[in-house]
């Protein structure tokens, strides 16, 4: 089975739709999470998400948008977005952002947004952290979001070994557990701004990573045209 992990999305349609299209064959899409706030799209994103029929987990803009609380905790720029967002989406963007799960497991995956010790707020950053994590495992592999970085923490005889993977990337999953990050597609924060997904091959038991541009000026056009803030339009040239 070849299945395309996408997170991080928010609301850039043009990013995921670049992603999509340059996907090849999969048999799956499994999402991380943030599929809305800071981008222009949040109803073009979730429809394209439930066309392609992608299974996935509730991240923390998704809770914020479908009505929660989380809105409370963001910084003004990440405020100001959901404002907007919670005033454009649609019911129906509502209730779909509303139902998605904090956890789900698929074909010995275990798929959160943040971490399996926190699904919604926590950033899996450093080898302490995914240590704990790993030991909460319920499932050979976790992927998550949250960071906005490409990343492993793989284990092996109790070492826990921190990998950053690139363009092109690719990671054995055969006999060891491991947290896997596949970046963002809508807002990466690497300092690369071309949208960052990872492939999975349960086959040959791999993951592969990959970049793709998109019309980074025509998202920024539409946020300006939105009202967003600035700094959201302008970090999106970045990757930061």
């Amino acid at each position: 089975m070849r299945v395309a992990v996408l997170s991080d999305i928010h609301a850039n349609l043009v990013a995921l739709d670049v992603v999509l299209g340059s996907l090849g064959s999969v048999d799956a899409v499994w999402h991380l999470g943030d599929v809305v706030g800071y981008g222009p799209d949040p109803d073009g994103v979730v429809a394209r998400l439930i066309e392609v029929g992608a299974v996935g987990v509730r991240g923390n803009h998704d809770a914020a948008a479908a009505g929660g609380d989380e809105i409370e905790w963001f910084n003004p720029d990440a405020r100001a977005a959901m404002e907007w967002t919670r005033g454009r989406i649609s019911e129906a963007t509502r209730a779909w952002l509303g139902d998605l799960p904090e956890r789900h497991a698929v074909d010995g995956f275990g798929l959160v947004h943040g971490s399996p010790r926190e699904p919604l707020w926590e950033y899996i950053v450093s080898v302490p952290i995914a240590r704990a994590n790993l030991a909460l495992l319920t499932t050979p592999i976790g992927l998550f979001g949250h960071t906005h970085l490409p990343m492993v923490f793989a284990e092996r005889d109790g070492v826990v070994e921190q990998i950053e993977p690139g363009n092109g990337s690719t990671f054995a999953l055969a006999g060891r557990r491991a947290l896997v990050n596949p970046g963002s597609i809508g807002q990466p924060r690497d300092g690369i701004p071309t949208a960052g997904y990872l492939v999975i091959d349960t086959e040959t038991e791999r993951c592969t990573w990959h970049r793709t541009a998109y019309d980074i000026d025509a998202v920024q056009a539409s946020m300006r045209e939105a009202g967003l803030p600035d700094r959201l339009v302008q970090r999106l040239s970045y990757g930061l």
